[in-house]
């Protein structure tokens, strides 16, 4: 006998949920990450229902970028617990964390941390055909969140979020 696809899709969420827990149990520098990724995707999943006139002066310089480069050894390190940290956190959340959600939520958590961001919003064309968007997240020379189709999307804005110091670690 099949399960209904609403019980099939809840207990796929629930098992995100207790690997994401026992991610939590596992280091306490992951738990209070994953904690900051979980409640900075809720925060950008409520700002997202705002106008964009009003979201745009909180996302940075419009039309300008960070410098791409490599930044040292520890801001990569950084970067890469962020962006696995955020990745882990939409998963286990219950409310939709598209790209939007994902590079915002990013953008916020290395803002804390000074490290500078770009924001980069694209459109193109879905496999039927149809207008589609999407939003990636860079820092330095790494893309934190979007790069699975960000090479499908043409860019239509930018916003740097500069940091303090990308060389302050």
């Amino acid at each position: 006998m099949r399960r209904a696809p609403a019980i099939t899709g809840l207990s796929r969420a629930s098992a995100r949920a207790s690997r994401a827990f026992r991610l939590l149990l596992d280091r306490p520098d992951t738990a209070a990450l994953l904690a900051e990724a979980w409640l900075s995707l809720a925060w950008s999943r409520l700002l997202i229902f705002l106008p964009f006139r009003r979201i745009a002066p909180l996302l940075g310089a419009p039309g300008c970028e960070t410098e791409w480069r490599e930044l040292p050894r520890e801001a990569q390190i950084e970067l890469e617990r962020i962006a696995d940290a955020v990745r882990i956190a939409s998963r286990a959340a219950w409310w939709e964390c598209k790209c939007l959600v994902r590079a915002l939520a990013a953008m916020r958590m290395l803002k804390r941390r000074g490290i500078g961001s770009t924001l980069y919003l694209g459109t193109g064309r879905d496999d039927a055909g149809r207008l589609a968007a999407h939003a990636w997240l860079r820092s330095g020379s790494r893309i934190i969140t979007g790069v699975e189709e960000r090479c499908r999307f043409t860019v239509v804005g930018m916003y740097a979020a500069s940091g303090r110091n990308l060389e302050r670690t």
